[in-house]
């Protein structure tokens, strides 16, 4: 247990049975009345952000979270297993456990995953992926409306919207965060 007053941002703080990382605190000490500790907690399951005001020197539990660098092996069911590659020891984790972008995961993607008490609780995907597009329709010439865009399906599946002159086979990067295309690396 630790005081509010210790909280600093990016710090884990367990708080009803569930973890959160401090986004914000501040520290106010009006002129009459109590000091308090005012926060910004962001929920490390959802993502939610959580506004909490507590007493000054109120007692919370800190929570200590390892993070470790995994490769993605395969799926099973609604599992994806992953093996820590300085053991070899693999993880189950579930499709819950991520934050976001699952859907661009594809074998031998080297993700950041994190553990709370030797548990996995959430698994973070690099910012930017390559993947190969698998269909599309074709573009044609003279369709160079600028801001354009037609649907493609990528090799691991997933569907997202790409400019017209993106083809079959090409090498496309993709954001993970919002599932946007940001550049073409390699044309067929």
């Amino acid at each position: 247990m630790i005081s509010i007053n210790d909280v600093r941002s990016g710090m884990a703080i367990e708080l009803d049975g569930d973890l959160y990382i401090c986004v914000e605190h501040l520290h106010v000490k009006p002129g009459k009345g109590a000091a308090f500790v005012r926060t910004r907690l962001k929920n490390l399951k959802d993502g939610t952000i959580l506004e909490k005001t507590f007493r000054a020197g109120e007692k919370i539990i800190r929570a200590y979270l390892e993070g470790k660098k995994m490769q993605y092996l395969y799926r099973q069911d609604d599992d994806y297993i992953f093996m820590d590659q300085s053991n070899y020891e693999q993880w189950h984790i579930k499709k819950d456990d991520f934050r976001q972008g699952v859907e661009f995961l594809k074998e031998g993607l080297e993700a950041d995953v994190l553990f709370y008490q030797g548990k996995p609780i959430g698994v973070d995907l690099p910012i930017v992926v390559e993947l190969i597009v698998q269909e599309t329709d074709p573009g044609f010439k003279g369709d160079t409306v600028s801001g354009a865009t037609k649907q493609a399906v990528l090799e691991t599946g997933a569907k997202i919207s790409v400019p017209l002159f993106v083809e079959i086979g090409d090498i496309i990067r993709i954001d993970t965060r919002s599932g946007e295309y940001l550049e073409r690396t390699k044309a067929k």
